[in-house]
């Protein structure tokens, strides 16, 4: 579980983040990232209902979450990230996904720092 701090929660910063962030997309996953200066790194999640059933989306999310829970340690401030689970993560194995979600969010990162 992510901690509040590390949690992207109100509308409108899913909608920042999305609309003026960097995208990386791959198979299973569409990450979107923004700078924040020093604030604490939070990240969010959407998983739409393409996914799957409830018990295959909160599948999903908590293998996400733990990625995004190992990624705040290389990047514990100064980014807000939001990933979109795509449908073809419903059957993704785990290392399948977290390759998936460290590759976007390395390319997401280099394209902030070519900004």
């Amino acid at each position: 579980m992510l901690a509040v701090r590390n949690r992207v929660r109100v509308s409108a910063d899913f909608s920042r983040t999305v609309r003026s962030g960097a995208r990386s997309g791959r198979r299973n996953v569409v990450l979107y990232a923004v700078r924040t200066g020093d604030q604490p790194s939070r990240i969010g999640f959407i998983v739409a209902k393409s996914v799957g059933n409830a018990v295959t989306r909160n599948l999903v999310k908590r293998r996400l979450r733990e990625a995004a829970a190992q990624s705040l340690a290389l990047h514990p401030t100064g980014l807000d990230i939001v990933v979109r689970a795509l449908p073809a993560s419903a059957s993704a194995s785990w290392p399948v996904l977290r390759a998936d979600y460290d590759s976007a969010l390395n390319a997401c990162i280099a394209k902030l720092s070519q900004l």
